[in-house]
């Protein structure tokens, strides 16, 4: 992990105002997404034309400051223009939108989660590698993560004072440091800007949810002749999401696309049919909204509201055998089609969090020369969110007694009947209400830097020398949630003097009050003691320090120009603690205090809570390093055209992983022929284990309905992930080679690029999943895992131990393709009409797993995950004087559930595998989305805008896990407005 918190390599360039004009003409304005290395091939200066401007050209593939300087990785750059007209409320989804981004988080994904920390975090993924394989950078330097797997959370940076994002699609750890294995999204602020501008925004769903409000400020001036700038900025963003649905399939708003599409494992594997079928409706057959008993006798006898029984219909015109097992007689292992829904809890889930808000941002710089500057910036960020992870808490395989007081008469005289004295029973727990969580992150940073030039040995250097501090604090707190023991003991009632009591003498002497679970009318006592008005928390702190030394310059003139190299040192700490409450962590390993006091029933240790059961703990290591970076011209001729090549090394020093190496070697050639480029780069680059996978406390996620497959029966089961000191680095090599055109005299306006890329990686720091540890056991293919879980605990509850290894190896490979078109009076019509669309294709996405007995798996065109095997955007923008309009087309291929599956029909199935599971059908469809949007120019200070995204109301395709926010749009046609003033 290193620390280069990367300082933009800049290449300064003089430009004429014909030139700008002509780069301008290229590769600007609404919505301009373009390449980097296409902004620097801008015609120079003709003739004796004097430059009558300077700009700064920023190229983040690099640290190289020198002019006229390309880097031969691939850049996206989406500017200040391509940001307002995407009229999102936070930037995050305009640059997650892009190709190259694949598998990125936000508040549409981990909404399902109680235990993981990640509800509503922002952060960014290139090439579906992962957040933690894309270093996201602010003005060329790291951020504090916002989650102890080190990643940034963008609703906390500065976002009005954004001038653009560079989108480095390549691996740049030999540039910037650990995690730039998938590439770099470097954002850059406007550290100059004078005047006063705001935006006000709202917006609203189709459906009247997800309610928006947006409101920026910014501010900048400069005083003593020009030496001191001060820029401030503050923004308030609230979206109030989307919520948990009702019970069955009725998702909330009245949105309808949801059919509990379920995967269902028939558990059959050589009986010629396929192993897995893909149904809409399942109706799980062990657990109702208000109760169902499972087993026995009286099995399919379901309860209402008001406690009354009545015969539960089951689906597929299921029969219950009325057994010693859950079976019914015509339906799946778990599952029947269609019938009585109404206890299906998945529709309970937010499709969106809940979000709000707050920045600030302020930078003070003071020039103590003529080409110095000292600067100080300090930004405050805040962001709450929430989100109900599931809807109800339900509670399969439980044993009531007859005796129990709160049978209902008849079905006591019923088992008196049949000659039992328990049944099996299961509920949806709908009394109880549902649970929310709740997240607060707080960062404060500061930054503290002297950049500027100077003169040695006969030449000009530039150097950028500072040191920040960022610490986070991020606190969960679980509303509504039972405590397992208690909600056991509660439901286990008796009568002791005619008074229903609690049939624990240990429980009652510790407060126990009796719950009724036959229909939804507890006890206000039962529903404090089993769900405390102190639930779970988590508190974590996390700090970061850095010192870098950045020094670029050309210290001597060769044959074909000259050459340039950069070189610096950095020094950085990482830093994290976390403290959990007494019951999730356990009174053996955290103290009771008043507010969760000590309760025998309860586990000494721990997971005690039906989810949220987290961990204290902690961790820390330190990164030294140094780089050096050179570019040497090689080719400088009309004839030959102009040609360079890159490299860099650089050196690492981690205290929990040793001395690292990572190096890249690349270069670009100006072909002779005008307006055409080639470029290419390979690079081995590096990823340490982050603080979670280092020294991470165990993080617990409950599985209400996990499928034991010896059983044949869904259980719930904690799924425990706990940290691994003895992990090593990641190591990648990455290969980008390319073409590009750009600026032509003869072609202008007109900007294209191809680009290849393959990435491996080895050692990956990867976990099993819980129901591949399970399932590996089960087949006997990887009997080691067997210790690793209890689906059947009768001292305490189910589990599955996962803990991450450097096992697994990934491979992936693909090609990027962007071009743009500007057309000046478009057919003799005042303004401009811009044209713009990007593309990634996904060849392979090869994930080998390292366990022996597996096979390694293609991910590409997977479309329950994040790397369909087509992804575009295209944007067409028609601007004038007094207003625009844009049309931007978002579109994804279709796929596959999953590349391992043999697809067969009844009848015709081979045998089915763990490698090769059969299944009856295997697809899933891309989407196509458009969004429209335009703007008015009231007067030249003041802008009205609108957008509408999904215009046409494209609802999400079905999945069997229940939906897949990192492809799909889940909230629907959305509406935002807006005014923009600048003065």
């Amino acid at each position: 992990m290193s620390g280069f918190h990367s300082r933009i390599a800049t290449a300064r360039t003089r430009f004429a105002m014909a030139s700008i004009a002509a780069v301008s003409a290229c590769l600007m304005t609404t919505p301009a997404l373009a390449q980097a290395q296409a902004q620097a091939q801008a015609q120079a200066p003709q003739g004796n034309e004097q430059p009558a401007n300077t700009a700064d050209i920023v190229v983040t593939g690099s640290r190289i400051k020198a002019s006229g300087y390309t880097a031969p990785t691939p850049t996206t750059v989406i500017d200040s223009g391509a940001i307002e007209a995407n009229a999102q409320p936070n930037i995050f989804t305009t640059i997650a939108q892009l190709p190259s981004l694949q598998g990125s988080s936000g508040t549409a994904t981990n909404t399902f989660s109680t235990s993981s920390g990640q509800q509503g975090l922002s952060s960014f993924s290139l090439r579906g590698l992962g957040p933690i394989r894309t270093l996201t950078l602010l003005d060329g330097q790291r951020v504090v993560g916002a989650n102890v797997t080190g990643v940034p959370d963008i609703s906390l940076f500065p976002q009005l004072l954004i001038q653009r994002v560079d989108v480095v699609n390549g691996g740049a750890s030999a540039s910037y440091g650990s995690d730039a294995v998938g590439g770099v999204v470097n954002f850059i602020t406007d550290t100059r800007f004078k005047g006063f501008k705001g935006n006000v925004q709202g917006g609203i769903s189709d459906y009247g949810d997800n309610e928006q409000v947006l409101v920026q400020l910014a501010a900048g001036t400069s005083f003593a002749d020009d030496r001191i700038h001060l820029v401030v900025s503050g923004e308030y963003a609230k979206e109030a999401g989307v919520g948990g649905g009702e019970w069955g399939i009725g998702l909330a708003g009245g949105r309808d696309w949801f059919k509990q599409t379920s995967l269902i494992d028939r558990g059959i594997t050589n009986d010629g049919s396929p192993r897995f079928v893909l149904r809409d409706f399942a109706q799980a057959i062990n657990y109702t909204k208000y109760g169902l008993i499972t087993t026995g006798p009286l099995q399919g006898t379901a309860f209402d509201q008001n406690g009354n029984p009545f015969q539960f219909q089951y689906g597929s015109n299921g029969v219950p055998t009325r057994g010693n097992s859950n079976v019914v007689t015509g339906c799946f292992p778990g599952f029947c089609l269609g019938g009585d829904l109404s206890g299906n809890v998945d529709a309970g889930r937010s499709l969106q969090s809940e979000i709000e808000r707050i920045n600030t941002y302020t930078r003070l710089g003071v020039d103590f020369a003529d080409n110095d500057e000292l600067y100080f910036t300090f930004n405050f960020g805040q962001v709450k969110t929430q989100n109900q992870p599931v809807g109800g808490m339900n509670r399969p395989g439980l044993t009531i007694q007859c005796a129990n007081p709160f049978v209902p008469a008849s079905i006591k005289a019923a088992c008196a009947t049949a000659g039992i004295t328990s049944f099996g029973y299961g509920t949806s727990n709908a009394a109880l209400g549902n649970t929310q969580v709740h997240t607060d992150r707080r960062q404060y940073r500061a930054v503290i830097g002297a950049k500027g030039q100077f003169d040695a040995i006969g030449t000009e250097w530039t150097y950028d020398n500072y040191f920040t501090h960022g610490t986070n604090y991020t606190d969960i707190d679980v509303s509504n949630i039972l405590l397992t023991n208690r909600f056991n003991d509660a439901i286990n009632a008796t009568t002791i003097n005619g008074t229903i009591v609690c049939a624990s003498a240990t429980a009652r002497a510790n407060g126990c009050q009796p719950l009724n679970i036959f229909g939804g009318n507890p006890s206000a006592g039962a529903l404090a003691y089993i769900m405390p008005e102190n639930g779970p928390f988590q508190r974590t702190r996390q700090t970061q320090d850095v010192v870098s030394i950045n020094i670029s310059g050309s210290p001597v003139d060769l044959w074909a120009g000259p050459l340039s190299i950069a070189f610096g040192g950095e020094y950085r700490h990482e830093f994290y603690r976390v403290r959990a409450d007494a019951y999730g962590m356990g009174s053996n390993f955290a103290p009771n205090t008043a507010d969760y006091p000590f309760d025998p029933t309860l586990g000494a240790g721990g997971n005690n809570w039906y989810a949220g059961n987290y961990k204290s703990g902690g961790g820390a290591y330190s990164v030294k390093e140094a780089f050096f970076e050179a570019d040497l011209p090689v080719i400088n001729s009309d004839a030959m055209g102009k040609a360079s090549i890159n490299g860099a090394v650089r050196v690492t020093d981690y205290s929990t992983a040793g001395v690292n190496w990572t190096w890249k070697l690349g270069g670009t050639w100006n072909l002779p022929i005008e307006g055409f480029r080639l470029r290419g780069v390979t690079s081995k680059d590096v990823r340490a284990p982050n603080l979670s996978e280092l020294f991470a406390a165990p993080v617990t996620t409950t599985l209400p309905n996990f499928f034991d497959p010896f059983s044949g029966r869904n259980v719930l089961a904690i799924q425990n992930v706990i940290g691994n000191t003895n992990l090593r680095p990641e190591t990648a090599r990455n290969t980008t080679a390319g073409i590009a055109f750009s600026g032509a005299s003869w072609l202008p306006g007109l900007s294209v690029s191809f680009d290849y890329y393959t990435i491996k990686i080895k050692d990956v720091v990867s976990t099993l999943g819980a129901g591949d540890i399970v399932n590996l056991c089960f087949q006997k293919v990887a009997t080691e895992f067997c210790d690793a879980f209890n689906l059947n605990n009768q001292q305490g509850p189910n589990f599955i131990n996962v803990q991450p290894f450097n096992l697994a190896s990934w491979k992936t490979s693909g090609f990027d393709i962007e071009a743009s078109y500007q057309w000046r009076q478009p057919l003799g019509l005042p303004g401009t009409l811009t044209l713009r669309a990007l593309a990634t294709h996904v060849r392979e996405f090869v994930v080998n797993s390292g366990i022996k007995g597996t096979i390694p798996n293609d991910l590409a065109g997977v479309n329950t995950g994040a790397t369909p095997d087509w992804k575009w955007l295209a944007v067409q923008n028609y601007e004038t004087d007094k207003f625009s309009f844009m049309v931007q087309e978002r579109w994804f291929s279709d796929g596959v559930l999953g590349n391992q599956y043999v697809v067969c029909k009844p009848g015709s199935c081979p045998q089915s595998t763990n490698n090769a599971p059969t299944i009856d059908q295997n697809f899933m469809p891309g989407a196509f989305y458009v969004d429209i949007g335009g703007t008015y120019n009231i007067t030249k200070q003041v802008t009205a805008y609108a957008k509408v995204d999904n215009l046409f109301n494209r609802d999400p395709a079905k999945s069997p896990f229940f939906v897949n926010p990192a492809l799909y749009d889940v909230v629907g046609r959305m509406y935002r407005a807006g005014v923009r003033f600048r003065f």
